[in-house]
């Protein structure tokens, strides 16, 4: 069972179901938050939600329309802001009838006091922490869904709320952990401080878990989980490089909100834009989205091919737009699938334009700054050759020249200050824009080097060899060396050293606790698979990285291993949001020139190069 189709069942058993054994109303309200809304929207379908007697599904923080004669469930997150707004739905009038309340996860003691002291506690019939508080993105995928995250562990001005964030990202991560009835050993990056107090964290709130369920962890195999944590500094490269496989060029370069895509109709003018939900529902995208964009326009034809000809539809050897919508008029009934082909026809012709347009005269610079050498493998000898041109061009966006001079100051392991300002000058980075260079200095990567501090000290992780398909995609993540080195026993513990103090924490009793009782139905029977290898990353992860973890996975079962890979973060990264938050991090005056603004209408490309200023892109909410 897949870590969303878990979650989903989950939601339906202990939420919707459960909450028909202790009330006898037949229809009832559902109210959920912005974490809880993403949760839903990805693992639950609202005819089955409906089948279970819900009538209505409403936003917590906007503007809701008393129903006193119904029932409530709240779903929500154990926040300030969320249980306030649950509070102030009885503070006037009765909103509901009844309330039933649902937390995400474990609430503070003083949120508790909060309800108990108001007016809604006189018609609570229920109040439980079901422990899922993560967005279970894709089958071997999750997120905490808190891109804030970001500023409140690395601005300088936060330094006061970055252990709160990380008590807030560990009881988060717990869940997940604790949803796949897994108690893993846990292991961090020895440069990273952020590494350490999450991992010190997590360990106490997995042992409050191991307390109040014994069995958790246990069952074949299961003592050789481990959850690995790094930070976002361990690996700037991925998030910097413009990957050219399906999904990373679609999330990078196409204007995607919320992983939807739109499209017009060119064939017939005058519909209403097409909007098309990226996720596992759509087969051929989990079939494609992996596979490297000079192959994937060829195999969606393929595929369409072998659809018309099953239901001998015709179809030409070079199927176009126009044979598209000629197939949907002679037979309506197949238009969904149909459908569906013409949307990654659109979406992959829409990628290639962009490549051909901006990405192509990049590929192979950033790709010899990431490896330090060339095709050939021969060291780059002098790369400032390489990255000369780019900058100088008046037509490359300020954002592809930033992360071109990230790549080359990563590869040079910092430089001096009168170079950088020799590279800022001849790619005329405005002042606020220059700030996205500085501030990854605040991710623990060396951007200015003194003469004193050449190089920072401790080991390296030695580079696993990948053989390379395609000459502009050399580069691979450094989570890929960490999931295999770990899996294979490999991975050096003074780099990733082991938590100590692991083995006397896994014996701990006590008395046991209801707000983890729902383990109780669940036995280690349920969970029939082999080891977990958790990789989470504090500050983001992308689309390359993701990826890593279905490769590595599918590799050991390959080999008959039964290890599935799962990869977690904060959030996911797009390369340009990426700039805009490391700029935030000392400023919020000026923002970066981001591609993502202009990608849709690229005759304005020339422009981009001014110093424009974009706002920051919000965390938008998916309506389930």
């Amino acid at each position: 069972m897949t870590l969303k189709a878990r979650i989903g069942e989950r939601i339906m058993e202990d939420i919707i179901q459960q909450n028909k054994l202790v009330s006898n109303s037949k229809w009832k309200i559902l109210v959920l938050d912005k974490l809880s809304v993403r949760i839903m929207s990805a693992c639950c379908k609202m005819k089955d939600v409906i089948d279970e007697g819900i009538t209505l599904v409403e936003d917590l923080s906007k503007s809701r329309q008393p129903m006193p004669t119904f029932e409530v469930i709240y779903f929500i997150t154990p926040t300030k802001d969320s249980v306030e707004s649950v509070i102030a739905d009885f503070v006037v009038d009765r909103k509901y009838k009844y309330v039933h309340i649902y937390f995400t996860d474990s609430c503070p003691e003083s949120l508790f006091k909060s309800i108990g002291q108001n007016k809604v506690t006189k018609y609570i019939k229920t109040l439980k922490e079901v422990n899922i508080a993560f967005l279970p993105y894709e089958s071997q995928v999750f997120s905490l869904d808190c891109q804030e995250s970001f500023e409140a562990i690395y601005s300088p001005s936060h330094l006061t709320k970055r252990e709160k964030v990380l008590e807030r990202i560990a009881e988060q991560l717990s869940t997940v952990c604790a949803t796949l009835g897994e108690y893993p050993s846990i292991r961090y990056r020895h440069e990273g401080e952020n590494s350490m107090i999450l991992a010190q964290i997590l360990q106490n709130k997995l042992n409050a878990f191991k307390a109040d369920n014994p069995t958790m962890g246990e069952g074949p195999d299961k003592a050789r989980s481990q959850l690995i944590i790094v930070d976002r500094g361990f690996d700037p490269v991925s998030v910097l490089l413009h990957e050219l496989t399906y999904q990373a060029m679609v999330q990078d370069l196409l204007p995607i909100e919320n992983d939807v895509y739109k499209y017009e109709n060119q064939q017939q003018q005058g519909l209403p834009v097409k909007q098309v939900l990226l996720d596992e529902d759509d087969d051929l995208w989990v079939s494609l989205r992996h596979e490297h964009i000079a192959v994937v326009s060829q195999k969606v034809t393929t595929h369409l091919k072998n659809f018309a000809r099953e239901k001998r539809m015709g179809g030409s050897e070079k199927t176009t737009m126009r044979d598209l919508s000629n197939m949907l008029k002679k037979m309506p009934q197949y238009q969904k699938e149909l459908s569906k082909y013409s949307t990654h026809l659109h979406m992959a012709e829409d990628c290639m334009k962009h490549y051909s347009e901006r990405v192509d005269k990049l590929c192979k610079v950033e790709q010899d700054l990431a490896m330090g050498n060339d095709t050939m493998g021969n060291p780059i000898k002098d790369p400032m050759k390489n990255v000369v041109h780019i900058l100088l061009d008046s037509d490359i966006f300020a954002s592809d020249k930033i992360r071109i001079i990230l790549l080359y100051i990563v590869l040079r392991g910092g430089i001096q200050e009168s170079a950088l300002d020799k590279l800022i000058q001849h790619a005329r980075i405005s002042p606020g824009d220059e700030a996205s260079i500085r501030n990854l200095n605040l991710l623990g990567v060396n951007i200015v080097q003194k003469d004193s501090n050449k190089k920072s000290g401790g080991p390296k992780l030695n580079r696993l060899e990948y053989e390379a398909t395609y000459q502009l995609s050399r580069w691979t993540p450094l989570l890929k060396d960490v999931m295999l080195m770990t899996i294979e026993d490999k991975l050096d513990p003074k780099i990733f050293p082991f938590l100590s103090g692991r083995g006397a924490a896994s014996s701990k009793t006590g008395a046991r606790s209801a707000r983890y009782q729902w383990h109780e139905k669940k036995g280690p029977s349920e969970y029939k698979s082999g080891p977990r290898l958790f990789v989470f990353v504090i500050g983001g992860m992308t689309c390359s990285e993701m990826r890593a973890a279905y490769e590595v996975t599918n590799q050991m079962r390959a080999k008959n291993q039964k290890w599935e890979v799962l990869l977690g973060s904060t959030h996911m990264w797009h390369p340009n949001d990426f700039l805009i938050d490391l700029m935030n991090l000392t400023q919020k005056s000026a923002v970066v020139t981001s591609s993502t603004e202009t990608k849709v209408d690229s005759s304005n490309q020339q422009q981009q190069n001014t110093n424009q200023q974009s706002s920051s892109s919000n965390v938008h909410e998916s309506n389930i």
